[in-house]
């Protein structure tokens, strides 16, 4: 299964045109959206387009608003999380694609995921070392 990953602003313009090298599809907010386009309008539009939402901000979660719009419009929503350079995280992404991608042919929206990067201890033992994801939203029973 092919899949488009839409980058929420937050994830600048570094990390998607490394997920574009990788061979990944990806659209980018600024394309479609204003810069302070509200999250609720373009994780609507996302879901419309059948796109991965792609995001930084780990309050969405906690956003009442923003959940909300998750829910409603069945957003398959993606947290990138780390405190590391865009293009560390958007390394990390890429080499945790497998797992990814299993994950989304696993899980109907609406879900939100965070997608961790692999620990600097995994990544010393092997380079290629892949990252985890894993379901935030709605939390398992």
């Amino acid at each position: 299964m092919s899949f488009v990953y839409f980058t929420d602003r937050d994830l600048g313009t570094r990390f998607p045109d490394i997920l574009q090298a990788a061979g990944l599809t990806v659209e980018r907010h600024a394309d479609h959206f204003v810069h302070n386009a509200p999250d609720e309008e373009w994780l609507a539009e996302v879901s419309r387009q059948g796109w991965i939402a792609l995001t930084h901000n780990r309050r969405i979660r906690y956003t009442p608003n923003e959940r909300q719009a998750v829910i409603d419009h069945r957003v398959s929503l993606l947290v990138v999380v780390g405190h590391a350079p865009l293009r560390d995280l958007a390394g990390a992404f890429v080499a945790t694609l497998p797992r990814i991608e299993r994950f989304l042919e696993r899980h109907e929206p609406p879900f939100i995921a965070k997608v961790y990067r692999p620990s600097p201890a995994e990544t010393a033992r092997r380079a290629t070392a892949r990252g985890r994801i894993e379901l935030w939203y709605p939390q398992e029973r």
